[in-house]
């Protein structure tokens, strides 16, 4: 809802700069008219038009939608302890309250207005002026309209200006010009924080006060005589909002715009400039929509150069997952195709229910053999290039190390380097499904750093907490889901935390528990979790898609297997299988400040 409204309330700031650089001085008043009712129709219904599955098939609009993501999107920051009172719902809570308080307002004001009319018209004396019914009023007020009644008080005007007064009157009845008050006065009311919304309601009460003077002036009567009544109407009482008075103000404004030289026909061409506007507006308003459901999330890397110690910190990542629900199915989705089981030769794992270890230790040994084994190189010392190298590998059935690949690199000699150290590891002990050795996917990163004078430094094992991780059974990653279980993206009502995005947020901040070893350690870092949202509510499948340390990413994990069950997501009435993601933020605080959760967001992923 409150995306809805700033969406809204955005495209009228637009739309009313869009009307004073282009509109604001011609004199086609049936097109402005006609642009001024589109600009708030177009603002209302732009955030509710969804083209996202065609801004996803677009390459440059799904790269806008990543960087929207990673720059815009707001994160979950976790810190160390329970947080406190969250003091950014409460307000928010009390603003919700103030803003209704002051539509309600608002709008009872405008029923009284209504009701003040029609009680006029029960008690004015009526008569019939050719095909116009006219209300007379008791007291000498200003004349005016509302739909198709005319109020006017005849004693006070004589014969001429009586007639220019009813011509006046009747354009704005015959035209149904109070449709257009009326319409600019409920923009008010539920847009009343946005100045842009009132100017633009005045400017749609002025152009209908042009339209009317232009159609007496067309009708025979003297220009300047007109503007002599006007000017001697004008210290008779204002008339209320809601109707359209003979003698609204700005006088001034109308006189001009009288005496201004018609524009050329040519002019008319530039509303057509109108529709690039909206088509734009209603891109952008989806590409926002699509970067809370991309699963694209911009890396956030966080390079840590620690200049006295000069310490290189080889760090083992394992993805943590949980498992997909055995099926008895015979196939699986391979690329886009329906295959046999049999015809997967040999699918890599990306996590298993006994992960790989490395010989003689496990990961404790995996890292003092990293230490000892990795050499800086000469040229990379020289240049002073440090940073970190993520190494892909894979652990076959047999414990060898093949497929070794970086995928996020620093420096071609650091590269290579990492490389060599992992390529030259003897066999592991390998992985098993099932009572089965399997092919399983690891990463390591591998943090190059340097001392103060660049020289190469003596690395030295780190004590490592991966026991404490938990590791669980996952589907191959050729084939993650099968052919029967149909997981969705983006679906027309996405699921939702119960109570919403405010009791998310309390859920996480009772529940998290920073691992004690992370913070003695200093960890800190930003993981990535995605899952699915079944038919059920249930959240299934939670998994590592970018990690910051295995306790962390550990953590992650056990807060996401814990959640409640959601509202499921809903597609054409039915309830389906639906992918979310959540960046959550790990950040260590200084002692003396008390942490906080901070910007707690759950965003949908594509």
């Amino acid at each position: 809802m409150l995306a809805y409204f700033l969406k809204v309330n955005v495209a009228i700031v637009l739309f009313y700069a869009f009307y004073r650089l282009f509109f604001y001085k011609d004199t086609f008043f049936g097109w402005r008219r006609t642009a001024l009712l589109c600009f708030f129709a177009v603002s209302a219904a732009v955030p509710l038009l969804n083209i996202q599955t065609w801004i996803t098939e677009q390459e440059p609009m799904v790269a806008m939608a990543d960087l929207y993501a990673s720059v815009v999107l707001p994160e979950l920051t976790i810190g160390t302890e329970a947080a406190p009172t969250d003091w950014k719902s409460i307000l928010s809570e009390y603003a919700n309250i103030a803003y209704w308080g002051i539509v309600a307002l608002l709008m009872i004001r405008l029923i009284m207005q209504l009701a003040g009319i029609i009680h006029l018209a029960c008690r004015c004396r009526k008569v019939q002026i050719g095909n116009t019914n006219i209300h007379l009023l008791p007291k000498a007020d200003g004349p005016f309209s509302f739909f198709h009644w005319i109020f006017i008080h005849p004693s006070s005007h004589t014969e001429e200006e009586f007639n220019e007064i009813l011509t006046h009157e009747q354009t704005h009845a015959r035209q149904w010009h109070s449709i257009d008050v009326i319409i600019s006065e409920l923009v008010c009311i539920f847009c009343w924080c946005n100045p842009f919304a009132w100017l633009m309601k005045r400017e749609i009460r002025t152009n209908l006060e042009y339209m009317a003077d232009a159609r007496v002036l067309e009708n025979g009567y003297d220009s300047k005589t007109y503007q002599y009544h006007l000017l001697g109407l004008s210290h008779q009482k204002a008339a209320a909002t809601i109707y359209n008075s003979f003698n609204v103000l700005p006088l001034k404004k109308r006189i001009k715009m009288m005496n201004k030289k018609r524009t050329k026909e040519i002019g008319r061409t530039k509303y057509l400039m109108f529709l690039p506007l909206a088509a734009l507006l209603m891109i952008v308003s989806n590409i926002e929509a699509v970067a809370r459901t991309t699963k694209k999330i911009a890396a956030e890397v966080i390079e840590a150069v620690d200049a006295k110690t000069g310490q290189a910190v080889p760090e083992v990542q394992a993805p943590q997952v949980a498992p997909l629900p055995e099926q008895d199915t015979k196939t699986v989705t391979y690329k886009g195709k329906v295959v046999d089981k049999d015809t997967l030769d040999n699918p890599i794992f990306e996590v298993v229910e006994h992960m790989p270890e490395f010989p003689d230790g496990g990961m404790s040994a995996l890292m003092e053999y990293l230490s000892k084994n990795i050499k800086y190189p000469e040229a990379a010392m020289k240049k002073g290039t440090q940073g970190r190298a993520t190494v892909q590998f894979v652990v076959e059935k047999d414990g060898s190390i093949t497929n070794v690949k970086i995928l996020r690199g620093i420096d071609p000699e650091l590269n290579k380097e990492a490389v060599r150290v992992i390529s030259a590891m003897p066999k592991w002990k390998p992985g098993t499904q099932k009572g089965e050795a399997v092919r399983v996917k690891y990463t390591v990163p591998v943090m190059f750093r340097l001392t103060e004078n660049n020289t190469q430094v003596k690395y030295a094992p780190i004590e490592s907490k991966i026991d404490e991780m938990v590791v669980v059974g996952y589907a191959p990653e050729e084939a993650t889901y099968p052919e029967e279980v149909t997981v969705f993206e983006v679906v027309e009502k996405m699921p939702e935390y119960p109570g919403g995005m405010s009791a998310m947020m309390e859920f996480i901040g009772k529940n998290i528990k920073y691992p004690v070893a992370a913070q003695k350690a200093k960890i800190q870092g930003r993981v990535v979790i995605q899952f699915i949202v079944d038919k059920e509510g249930n959240i299934i499948c939670p998994r590592v898609i970018r990690g910051a340390d295995p306790l962390l990413d550990a953590e992650a994990i056990r807060l996401t297997t814990i959640m409640p069950k959601w509202k499921p997501g809903m597609q054409r009435g039915q309830a389906v299988n639906v992918k979310y993601t959540v960046p959550i933020m790990f950040r260590l605080q200084e002692p003396e400040k008390s942490p906080a959760v901070q910007n707690a967001t759950v965003t949908p992923t594509k």
